[in-house]
């Protein structure tokens, strides 16, 4: 904007300096020069019309007016008798922009940057952009790294006054960083200070988390992470001091240098409380982290702080603050903190309100608040209702937002701000199993069905083992109190040749019903009713137990009407990263008596996570099956449990532990014990990134019959112990297994490696 008030003001003294021009009537205008604008369009900027009086002062104006536009370089005004001509040169305009030799970028998301400095197609070309564009693009590269990019313009002229530019891009080489230095350290050593950075040199996974690049962002990261490590540690008088980030002369190696001050280590040598309290001073206490006697820790003295916070927003006191002053005593290297609480007004909440819900309907997220309107106000149900809305899944983003009334001083309105996303899916998709080969699936799901809440899926996915077919439908607000209730139709088929176990092959025909109540935040009971027919198919070699069971019920085809319950108590931080919490299920099935089959099955699992460290989790977990008859039936062999497997016992193969008969097949057992404990942390060399988890385990357990009065102290168990790696790769899901069998017996399956491969919709 400035060049081009700069070129008008030129414009306009070099026109009164060319010619002096004789006062007329303007009884027409004519403009010349033109070939891309239209001549309406320069009319309409002309400050004199027909009819009008022409000046010196007029032609200059009109002169300065059309310069101000930027669409001319050149612009003269002169008389023909009474015609005003207005004779212009234009600037051209930018037909295309293309890029030659540039891989790292989509070239629309670099075009997207050039727009906003003003440079694009249709637009006005000025010389003095492209070395602005140039920079553009450098920069660009500079966030990936590539310090040694080289850029070639050409600028190509076209008809009708335009230009095509092109943009030659030589990428060069990536830029690595060579390593990262601490000066200053004392009491902690460089190595666990940068075991807190993301950046890092190159390392055996950081071509995919691109961690081995220089971002000034991701430097500003790692230093507030070093900064908070040492203030929750005691150094009060912690500073960095300077950073320094060169770059090699070829442009390939980068060298970062941070020099720190320690300071002083400092204890809490008192913590106290002031201010209106409004609660007892004894239970605020307990909500204070830092106690006297430790390390001074930042992250302690600000959760203190909002635990008070947060629990007088519990009472209706929405602005409540809790500020801790220090006092700092430098000879004796302490400091004492007294939280001065201020609880402000109690206030009601007017209104709830949704925005940015533009499918999804109000009731369906409405439904998940637990804050009243016209209630006081309480932080936890409100928080609540936010993980409960961000829960459904239909949300990229969910936020809280609370603004006073205006007006009053005891009111306020709570918005709950949701980006939504796709809720839609339509995929297909292979895997790959070391038990069940190559999986190939597909799915059409839709879990918010016109915004309603409602889920309406089908799914297929086939595998040398397992063929599944079925379409499912869920309301998960079947009643106003949160009843869910859907219903399944399935086709399934079992091939057992491709496991160690009893060669048989079942297809069962299904459709069922479910629901579920839900008795708390964390806690659901599921009831379910399905009635099934199942085909059988035995050969030769089966075994004399799949034998005998067949001709025991009378029927290769028998049909059963199938009762599930079930208990479930998630209270998990995370279902994909989990770092801490429980996660519980009982499950029972049964099949009803006037059926062929009449059976029951129990189940228990538990995991138990525990976090060791910021980085580090513990978790064991186990599950108890039990399993038996009833009547004049026998438990089908086909509902029996098996154990062995990625996701069982590692180590031994698929569903290979348990009973054998005389030829050596596994036939599975009535009752299960299966036990786990892992230690979980992060992969070496990937920082902070979260896509891949390493972990040691050691697995126990086995299947048995109680025929004989065995006991699980009396069973011959197997152990395995080993590693694992998950990764969630761009491809999809990767589980590696490396496991080594502690006690196996001569007729065991073994499988030290193992690995899963792919995502079964």
């Amino acid at each position: 904007m400035k060049k081009r008030i700069l070129a008008a003001l030129v414009g306009a003294l070099l026109a009164r300096a060319a010619f002096a021009l004789e006062p007329f009537v303007v009884k027409d205008i004519r403009v010349d020069g033109i070939q891309r604008i239209e001549a309406g369009t320069v009319f309409g900027y002309l400050p004199v019309r027909v009819g009008e009086r022409m000046t010196e002062e007029k032609a200059a104006e009109t002169i300065r007016a059309l310069f101000a536009t930027g669409l001319f370089k050149d612009v003269r005004v002169e008389a023909e008798g009474n015609i005003l001509v207005v004779i212009v040169e234009e600037r051209p305009a930018i037909a295309q922009i293309e890029f030659s030799g540039m891989k790292e970028f989509p070239a629309e998301d670099v075009k997207k940057g050039l727009r906003d400095k003003d440079i694009g197609e249709g637009r006005i070309f000025d010389k003095a952009l492209i070395e602005q564009a140039e920079q553009e693009i450098k920069r660009q590269y500079l966030t990936r790294g590539l310090y040694g990019v080289d850029i070639e313009t050409t600028v190509t002229p076209l008809d009708r006054n335009r230009v095509a530019i092109n943009f030659a891009v030589s990428e060069g080489d990536t830029a690595k960083i060579k390593s990262i230095n601490i000066v200053g350290n004392r009491a902690y050593s460089e190595k666990d200070l940068l075991d807190l950075f993301a950046l890092r040199t190159p390392g055996v996974f950081t071509w995919y988390t691109k961690n081995d690049q220089y971002s000034r962002q991701k430097l500003s990261a790692d230093l507030e992470s070093l900064r908070s490590f040492y203030l929750n540690r005691g150094y009060l008088d912690f500073n960095i001091d300077s950073t320094q980030v060169s770059i090699t002369p070829d442009k390939r190696d980068i060298y970062i240098t941070i020099n720190i001050a320690e300071g002083e280590k400092y204890i809490v040598s008192s913590v106290k409380l002031g201010g209106d309290l409004l609660l007892s001073e004894a239970e605020l206490m307990k909500l204070v982290q830092i106690k006297p006697g430790e390390p001074f820790s930042r992250q302690k003295v600000a959760d203190s702080s909002k635990a008070i916070t947060d629990r007088l927003g519990n009472e209706g006191y929405a602005f409540a603050n809790a500020n801790a002053v220090p006092e700092i005593d430098k000879e004796k290297r302490t400091v004492g903190f007294t939280i001065m609480v201020d609880p402000g007004r109690r206030v009601y909440v007017r209104r709830l309100n949704v925005v940015g819900n533009n499918r999804t309907r109000d009731e369906v997220i409405r439904r998940e608040m637990r804050q009243l309107e016209g209630a006081y106000y309480d932080n936890e149900k409100l928080q609540t209702s936010k993980r409960r809305v961000d829960k459904l899944g239909y949300f990229e983003e969910v936020n809280l937002d609370t603004e006073p009334v205006t007006g009053t001083t005891d009111q306020v309105d709570v918005t709950y701000k949701v980006k939504e996303k796709p809720t839609g899916q339509l995929m297909f998709g292979a895997g790959l199993s070391s038990s069940e080969g190559l999986v190939l699936a597909g799915s059409v799901q839709q879990t918010n069905v016109f915004g309603t809440g409602k889920a309406l899926g089908i799914n297929t996915n086939t595998s040398k083992v397992n063929r599944n077919i079925g379409m499912s439908y869920t309301d998960p607000y079947f009643t106003i109190d949160g009843v869910s209730a859907g219903f399944d139709i399935y086709n399934r088929r079992f091939e057992a040749d491709e496991l160690d176990i009893g060669r048989y092959a079942t297809e069962t025909y299904g459709a069922g019903v479910r629901s579920g109540l839900p008795i708390s935040e964390t806690d659901r009971i599921n009831l379910g009713l399905a009635f099934e027919k199942t085909e059988i198919e035995l050969f030769d070699e089966s075994p004399d137990r799949f034998i005998d069971f067949v001709e025991d019920i009378g029927t290769d085809e028998p049909t059963a009407l199938i009762a599930t319950a079930s208990w479930l108590r998630d209270r998990r931080d995370s279902a994909i990263w989990t770092t801490a919490g429980t996660y519980q299920r009982i499950f029972l099935e049964g099949g009803l008596p006037g059926m062929d089959l009449k059976y029951y099955k129990a189940s228990y699992t538990l995991n138990w996570f525990y976090p060791v460290s910021r980085d580090v989790t513990f978790m064991l977990g186990g599950e108890l099956g039990y399993a038996g008859d009833y009547g004049d039936s026998t438990l089908p062999f086909f509902k029996s449990f098996y154990a062995g497997g990625a996701s069982s016992i590692r180590g031994y193969k698929q569903s290979s532990l348990g009973p054998r008969d005389d030829d050596d097949d596994v036939v599975g057992a009535s009752r299960k014990f299966v036990g786990n404990a892992e230690l979980m942390f992060p992969m070496p060399g990937m920082g902070l990134d979260r896509s891949a988890r390493l972990g040691l385990f050691f697995d126990a357990g086995q299947v048995w019959n109680d025929e004989d009065g065995e006991t699980l102290s009396d069973l011959d168990m197997r152990y395995s112990t080993g590693a694992f790696v998950h990764w969630n790769s761009p491809f999809g899901p990767l589980k590696l297994i490396i496991a080594m069998p502690l006690n196996t017996q001569s007729d065991d399956d073994i499988e030290r490696f193992q690995f899963q491969f792919g995502q079964s919709f």
